[in-house]
């Protein structure tokens, strides 16, 4: 494909994954059924308000992430979860581009977004999408166009069509790294459960104009920019780091 004749970026080499990270992502599709289950409104009216679990849960597949990364990963996701939080504060609470069951924002949601990063992380560096990392970008990138405009005609999705465009140019200026991608993959596992499970909902029109289904796929392009501003954050730090080890 010609757009993906330009400024490619293969997944980094450099950075191995271990046989507990791959498990641990491997297992972040299980996981997230198992802890959107407990603080669903189903588990809520058939047991007991499960958040308080959930939350654990998360901070403690959180913590088992972090302890198996490498210290790259870990400022990415130690940097992830406040980043996130105010990201929440900003498109939950001031934007009201979508809601919690409750009015508070949950606890397990910042940890969730570390996780969803690491997973996606882990998995664009495996062996396999290093090998194959063209034909993998020329598959996602059919694919999420695909979904994109599908969404747009067939579930009226407007926002989705134009975040999707706005997620396209983001990578293009990445150099169609394919880790946002496998990223996406993730947000797009998540979202479809947390909203079945109806521990969130995405407002009906997005800043009260434009159409929006619930989830919309286009929510990806916010999670890609987020992840762009988190590596700067983390590259500042690292760079920080190494001045002051000269010093």
């Amino acid at each position: 494909m010609r757009l993906l004749s330009v400024r490619i970026v293969p997944p980094d080499a450099t950075v191995p994954v271990n046989r507990g990270q791959l498990w641990l992502a491997l297992g972040f599709p299980f996981f997230t059924v198992a802890a959107l289950g407990i603080d669903s409104v189903s588990f809520l009216n058939t047991y007991f308000d499960g958040r308080q679990i959930t939350n654990i849960l998360a901070i403690l597949y959180f913590l088992a992430m972090f302890w198996v990364s490498d210290e790259r990963l870990r400022r990415l996701m130690f940097v992830m979860v406040g980043l996130s939080y105010i990201g929440e504060l900003i498109f939950c609470k001031l934007l009201g581009m979508y809601e919690y069951r409750t009015a508070a924002i949950p606890l397990y949601v910042p940890f969730g977004h570390a996780i969803v990063y690491a997973s996606g992380y882990i998995f664009a560096h495996t062996r396999f999408a290093k090998t194959g990392y063209k034909k993998l970008l020329q598959f996602f990138v059919t694919a999420f166009f695909l979904l994109f405009l599908g969404v747009g005609i067939f579930l009226n999705d407007l926002f989705s069509v134009v975040s999707g465009i706005l997620f396209f140019i983001l990578l293009r200026r990445k150099r169609w790294q394919n880790m946002y991608f496998f990223i996406a993959l993730c947000v797009i596992f998540i979202e479809l459960g947390g909203t079945y499970f109806k521990c969130w909902a995405w407002a009906p029109k997005t800043f009260g104009v434009i159409p929006a289904a619930n989830p919309p796929m286009g929510a990806v392009f916010f999670y890609a920019g987020g992840d762009v501003l988190l590596a700067k954050i983390v590259d500042i730090w690292e760079k920080k780091k190494k001045q002051h080890k000269t010093i």
